[in-house]
């Protein structure tokens, strides 16, 4: 892996990172100090301010958009556009608590799904360091647990739409050789159509409030248009990011978002904060620092492995010819461990 290649994901996730609390404690000050509730219809204008900004960039020759496949392109930009609005629907019918644990599921869903799917092997330590995150991201986050059966077929839907669609953004980005500009250029007007088509009755349906009813004073149209500019960044970092790792590991980075949107709304916002809070979020970053130390380690081995001399290869291949058969057999215990 070169050196470029490294500072290019440590920079995405950094700007993933810092554009996504800044949107956070930006929302939040709409919706809670300002009385501006309508989050699915905010999110088709973020989209579609980004959008247009990505336009600009191309006709400034920032960037050159790769013609996709139409079908690929409608059937992504509507798949992540469902999934916003049902995680969105997730929050109106189910308790805090439920839709954090939600969130939660994604991980093991995802992991799930390109073990089945994409044949893809995570190791025992990745697995173990997960498990850490999500034990404290769960502590420091959930407070109840109410079910209810409509909330959790939503919850259900959100999960699936969620996990398929970030898993689409790393396969289309790999298998046609685009980049997150280009594929978020192409899927952004899709994306923004069905929210915006549907925005207002999900917002209403949640609210009991409609959107086009709502008093624009200028310091709510202020937070709006400083929210879509923000979210022009959060949107190409997103790809971006989940381009350049792995969906499992943008899960990982949102729960370090978690974290320090908690953190910051203690220390800005004065947040009700507590001892199991605390807690939490230090297991939660102790389990990022083992999947991060982990992700690294295999990732070296993998290099080591592919970056192997031609000869070399071809003295490994000729070595069991004369090995015994425990050499065999530690061999292929070797090999089996470079594929988890």
């Amino acid at each position: 892996m070169s050196a470029g290649f490294q500072l290019g994901v440590i920079g995405s996730l950094a700007l993933s990172v810092a554009s996504s609390v800044a949107i956070v404690i930006c929302n939040k000050a709409l919706i809670s100090t300002l009385g501006f509730p309508f989050a699915t219809t905010l999110t088709s204008w973020h989209l579609m301010v980004t959008f247009c900004t990505l336009h600009v960039a191309h006709r400034l020759h920032f960037f050159e958009p790769k013609a996709i496949d139409g079908q690929t392109v409608i059937l992504f930009g509507l798949l992540n556009g469902t999934s916003i609005g049902l995680l969105n629907l997730s929050l109106g019918f189910n308790s805090i608590g439920f839709y954090q644990m939600t969130k939660l599921a994604i991980i093991p869903f995802t992991v799930l799904l390109e073990t089945i799917f994409l044949n893809k092997r995570f190791s025992e330590s990745i697995k173990l360091s997960l498990l850490v995150l999500l034990l404290g991201v769960g502590i420091a986050s959930i407070t109840d647990l109410k079910l209810n059966m409509l909330g959790s077929i939503l919850s259900g839907l959100a999960i699936a739409t969620t996990c398929v669609g970030q898993i689409l953004t790393n396969t289309i980005q790999k298998r046609l050789k685009v980049s997150s500009t280009q594929l978020l250029y192409q899927s952004a007007p899709y994306q923004a159509g069905i929210l915006f088509a549907t925005g207002p009755f999900v917002d209403q349906l949640l609210t009991d409030r409609s959107v086009f009813a709502h008093k624009y004073s200028a310091p709510v149209l202020g937070f709006i248009v400083l929210s879509c500019l923000i979210a022009v960044s959060v949107n190409f970092s997103t790809f971006l990011v989940i381009g350049t790792t792995s969906p499992v590991t943008y899960q990982v980075l949102g729960h370090l978002k978690t974290c320090l949107v908690l953190s910051f709304g203690y220390t800005l916002l004065h947040d009700p904060f507590t001892l199991r809070n605390i807690l939490g979020i230090l297991i939660a970053i102790f389990g990022m620092a083992l999947y991060s130390y982990f992700s690294v380690r295999e990732g070296k081995k993998k290099s080591a492995n592919d970056a192997l001399p031609v000869s070399q290869m071809a003295d490994k291949e000729a070595e069991p010819l004369l090995a015994t058969k425990d050499n065999n057999d530690t061999k292929k215990a070797n090999g089996l461990s470079h594929d988890c």
